[in-house]
């Protein structure tokens, strides 16, 4: 068992099931507080944690994290709800706004005001989740309703939000911030900020993280969370790009776009002049160097998440989880 407080995440890449489920089921032996699965355009986040709830007792759950408009509140409601029953109260609901990429191209709906989206949205949960009546266009020929199940005013809501807007609806509506692509550095600023908004309520929990790989060769474990960290820059559209370029790796950015004209999930590189971002947003190493790293780590967060990489061996993810655990 760790001392740490540890969760292991995955991304959206991932979409081998039966890994999904054997790395849920390793955490928990492992001692892990939390696992979170995150939700893209593949599996439906809320149907795979309920499998692993019904072969789980301990770890909590994190639908981490849904996006703001591929459900109504209410629905995001009844799924936090449903699986916070089915799992004896291990459910966490992860919210956030999303990128342009997957609410156009996937859900057929405008990404406008993301910030005012994911604001309303978290303030409408809160609210059917207290077991109140869902507010309704006063203009509808309707009765407004509540949910049909017990009220769960204290699950708890994380928002991923790395923004100036985005980080003030965390300090306003959430329970937990759950950031990525945060420098060390930039994480602690950001917490200090949220500490300072919630000045006088409860405190948030801090869960954040780094992908990370562990294996015996260093340079596979390299290999690993830099195809991950290029991913994103070069595939995912402008927004985790621009976040990584305004942290004083914009010349790194460029370099990692302009050597993966074709990017892949578990193809892409990083190129040597690109190092220094590669250092400061991921860890990586022997099993022994990931350990020390998130030593380093450790100031910034309550929870501490391992984000693993998609498409990765069994015997990585299994060597990853049980370096951090020690």
């Amino acid at each position: 068992m760790t001392a740490r407080r540890l969760g292991v995440a995955l991304t959206p890449m991932e979409t081998r099931r039966e890994i999904i489920v054997a790395t849920a089921l390793r955490a928990e032996e492992l001692g892990y507080e939390v696992f979170s699965l995150a939700e893209g355009w593949a599996h439906d986040a809320t149907l795979l944690l309920t499998e692993i709830a019904t072969r789980t007792s301990r770890i909590s759950l994190v639908a981490g994290v849904l996006s703001v408009w591929s459900r109504t509140p209410a629905t995001l409601a009844m799924s936090a709800a449903t699986l916070n029953e089915i799992s004896g109260g291990r459910a966490i609901l992860g919210l956030g706004a999303s990128s342009r990429a997957l609410t156009e191209g996937l859900h057929d709906i405008a990404f406008e005001r993301p910030a005012h989206q994911l604001r309303e949205v978290a303030s409408e949960v809160r609210t059917i989740l207290a077991g109140n009546r869902v507010h309704i266009d006063p203009t509808r020929q309707a009765r407004a309703l509540r949910l049909g199940l017990a009220p769960a005013p204290d699950l708890p809501i994380w928002i991923a939000a790395t923004g100036d807007l985005t980080t003030r609806i965390v300090a306003d509506h959430a329970d937990g911030w759950y950031p990525l692509f945060l420098t060390l550095e930039r994480m602690r600023e950001r917490a200090a900020e949220l500490r300072q908004l919630r000045s006088g309520r409860p405190p948030l929990t801090i869960t954040a993280g780094a992908f990370a790989a562990a294996a015996t060769d260093r340079r596979s474990a390299r290999d690993i969370v830099a195809s991950c960290l290029a991913w994103y820059i070069c595939a995912m559209g402008d927004g985790y790009a621009d976040l990584i370029a305004g942290q004083g790796y914009k010349d790194a950015v460029e370099a990692i776009r302009a050597a993966n004209p074709r990017p892949t999930p578990t193809g892409s590189v990083v190129p040597p002049e690109a190092n220094p971002a590669l250092d400061a947003l991921t860890i990586y190493g022997t099993p022994t160097e990931l350990r020390e790293k998130l030593d380093t780590w450790a100031s910034g967060a309550d929870i501490q998440m391992v984000v693993l990489p998609p498409g990765i061996a069994w015997e990585t993810i299994e060597t990853t989880l049980e370096a951090a655990a020690k």
